[in-house]
């Protein structure tokens, strides 16, 4: 998922609907039902085993909810096998499915406070960029995906005169679809968009993290049209619930996002069950190049700090890495450490929070060890972030200088606000230094060269390149033009046409004869 770092932006206080008190007692009432959603209802779990989520804000308990089993996700592939071949939204219209999918949207605004409570409460997501996902990000792209639903168009070749050849899409039938907890709403969006918009059924497993607000577009789905069965969320581990959906031999397709070593498990046991195709999107160390000419170093500050606090550092797509021309390097550094130690964690329920606390304990932990290890290696964190261990996983941004490639802070996905400088004086050097990861999910480059640009954009293997001369970073393409990762940040389209392509299989039909 490519989530543009700039676009949300808190609203003037005036245009706030809610102020931090009315957030904490919705808080309190909050009817929390983490259970399987299967043939268009709630059901218990076969397993007995529970999952007590945590408030990352707090550390307290929130809720114990189901913990899936391999019995639940058979028992949900049945129904969307069922679903999909009575034809009841795969023989649909593909302009009725859009219909259909343009209410669920509009469903999701109407819904958009509950489903950023939701989502905030559970991964610490600051109330309004929550709703910022609830009211724009995700129903903008569910809106896009709708307008494809009946443009994906086949080919005719040209034959002799007694016969005619042309070739169609067609749904691939059951999709499975694993999603991360960093943005919940969005990411389900995500895989069910052009799945259902393609004319596929789903079993969606998001994150234990953050299952709820998937189950509350379950709900929605159904009211909005989508047959009871065509949807279907089993919430649960990884280990359980994602590998019985990739090990499952009725399901005909698997989507995930999440980390390249977890795909590449998904991969084996896909392998395993009945070579089922996958689309993957992992990983992520992307670098922002920053030549010296570019037009104002204000403003590539100002940017590389939003992508490092963005959803606290919890972004596949962050730009992690400065990857900076030495003349500027100085004053770029300086500009950037005095913004980002403006940054401090708050409540994410309150009005003005736009930093919260990372999604859990164990993701506070993990960012904290790949500090430790910076420092023990000797990179210098010319801004070394407060780490609270108890209480609240609060973690302030830090930010290293003097990284060499081979530090695991360079080459490894963090997933926190911690930044790595590195720099260049060549254009050589700044490709190779930028290519210098396993990853290759999104890059940026800052120059007000064209030429350089151009030439740069080309060199780096990343699927989503950004040229920059200075303004507001623009994504709105993101969910037009599809792109696809490369080497360990995965593989496959989800977003714009090519995106419903991923989620169809092409068939030829042949007619020979008169």
């Amino acid at each position: 998922m490519s989530t543009d770092p700039v676009a949300y932006r808190l609203p003037p206080k005036e245009d706030r609907a809610r102020d931090s008190t009315y957030w904490h007692q919705a808080a309190a009432s909050v009817p929390w039902n983490v259970r399987c959603f299967i043939n268009g209802r709630y059901r218990a779990s076969s397993s007995r085993e529970v999952l007590e989520h945590i408030n990352p804000a707090s550390e307290r308990s929130l809720y114990v909810g189901c913990c899936g089993s391999p019995d639940d996700v058979a028992a949900a592939v049945q129904v969307a096998r069922s679903r999909f071949n009575d034809g009841c939204w795969s023989e649909l219209p593909p302009v009725k499915r859009a219909e259909i999918l343009t209410r669920l949207a509009d469903l999701i605004v109407r819904n958009k406070e509950s489903i950023a409570l939701l989502d905030s409460l559970e991964i610490g997501k600051p109330i309004q960029a929550a709703l910022y996902d609830a009211e724009n990000s995700a129903p903008t792209l569910l809106r896009s995906c709708a307008g494809f639903a009946d443009k994906v168009f086949g080919l005719s070749a040209p034959m002799s005169s007694g016969a005619l050849a042309f070739n169609y899409y067609e749904p691939r039938g059951v999709v499975g679809a694993i999603t991360p907890w960093n943005f919940p709403i969005l990411n389900a969006i995500y895989k069910i968009g052009p799945a259902l918009a393609a004319g596929n059924t789903v079993v969606l497993k998001p994150s234990e993290l953050s299952p709820s607000s998937a189950l509350k577009l379950a709900e929605l789905a159904l009211e909005a049209g989508v047959p009871d069965g065509v949807f279907n969320v089993v919430p649960g581990l990884g280990s359980t619930v994602g590998a019985a959906l990739a090990l499952h031999p009725d399901v005909s397709f698997l989507s995930f996002t999440g980390s390249t070593a977890t795909g590449r498990r998904l991969m084996e046991m896909s392998g395993r069950s009945n070579g089922k195709p996958l689309l993957l999107e992992c990983g992520g160390k992307s670098p922002q190049v920053v030549f010296e000419d570019v037009e104002s170093v204000d403003a590539v500050a100002d940017a590389v700090v939003q992508s490092l606090v963005f959803n606290q550092g919890q972004v596949c797509s962050a730009y992690t890495r400065l990857v900076v021309q030495q003349k500027i390097k100085d004053k770029l550094l300086a500009a950037i450490v005095e913004r980002a130690s403006n940054h401090k964690p708050a409540d994410p329920l309150n009005d003005a929070t736009t930093f919260g606390p990372l999604a859990s304990p164990a993701q506070r932990d993990r960012v904290k060890r790949y500090v430790d290890q910076g420092i023990a290696a000797g990179a210098v964190p010319v801004l070394k972030g407060r780490i609270q261990e108890s209480g609240g996983c609060f973690v302030s941004p830090t930010v290293f200088d003097r990284v060499t490639p081979s530090m695991s802070i360079v080459q490894e996905e963090i997933f926190g606000p911690v930044l790595c400088v590195q720099t260049f004086r060549t254009e050589e050097e700044a490709i190779d230094i930028a290519n210098g990861t396993d990853f290759g999910l999104v890059a940026a480059i800052w120059t007000r060269t064209t030429g350089r640009g151009r030439r740069v954009a080309q060199a780096i293997r990343a699927g989503y390149v950004t040229v920059r001369s200075g303004g507001v970073e623009d994504s709105g393409s993101g969910c037009v033009l599809g792109h696809e990762p490369r080497k360990a940040s995965g593989f496959g389209t989800e977003a714009g046409l090519r995106g419903l392509e991923s989620y169809s299989t092409l068939k030829v039909v042949h007619f020979i004869g008169r």
